[in-house]
């Protein structure tokens, strides 16, 4: 699949707002130790980046949290976030030390094709190079399987387009408005599950 960038120029995927908060002191603090303990190297950085918030920021469906984050500094603090959260928190420590990063959409739905659902990725595009590559930081747990891959794409979820499930080209600078404001608007997770968006 070609991936389309909303905005052509590539320092739009390096911008700050409310959500990819990364100049708070947290983000910049955990992308710096991270920076740090790969020598400065950006491929080792952004593959660190991802399994720490792949491994150490539980989905809170699979840990049972009620929590709803937003923000990529209260995902950091908290340590929950469901694949949006996780989303925009990994796209702040790729942001945080110059690595392009944009956020992308899949429809999945259940296996009878019922109860669809958007779920969040990334993209990022490593310094010099001529491509964007996805992964999915939502969190691995039996039956899922995502990697950091930057040849062969190593996601959560392969879409299954025979029950309309669909992969969503457009890589987005700032979170979706639907996305997001639902994640803002919802008390807990069980009323952002009925507000989230079920397709772009």
């Amino acid at each position: 699949m070609e991936l389309i960038q909303e905005h052509p120029d590539v320092p739009a995927y390096l911008a700050a707002d409310e959500a990819i908060d990364h100049g708070h002191p947290l983000v910049v603090e955990t992308a710096d130790a991270l920076w740090t303990a790969t020598g400065g190297d950006a491929y080792a950085y952004a593959e660190a980046a991802f399994e720490f918030v792949r491994d150490t920021i539980p989905h809170s469906r699979d840990a049972g949290d009620p929590r709803v984050t937003w923000r990529a500094s209260d995902v950091l603090s908290t340590r929950n976030g469901i694949c949006h959260a996780k989303s925009h928190a990994l796209v702040a420590l790729l942001r945080a030390q110059g690595v392009p990063a944009a956020l992308c959409y899949q429809r999945l739905t259940e296996d009878d094709g019922s109860e669809p659902l958007l779920h969040g990725l990334v993209a990022l595009r490593l310094p010099g190079g001529d491509r964007w590559a996805r992964l999915d930081p939502r969190g691995n747990k039996p039956g899922v399987d995502a990697r950091f891959d930057l040849e062969r794409e190593r996601l959560a979820f392969p879409v299954r387009p025979e029950l309309g499930e669909v992969d969503y080209p457009t890589l987005y600078a700032t979170p979706h408005a639907g996305v997001l404001t639902a994640l803002r608007e919802s008390a807990d997770r069980s009323e952002l599950w009925r507000r989230l968006p079920t397709a772009l």
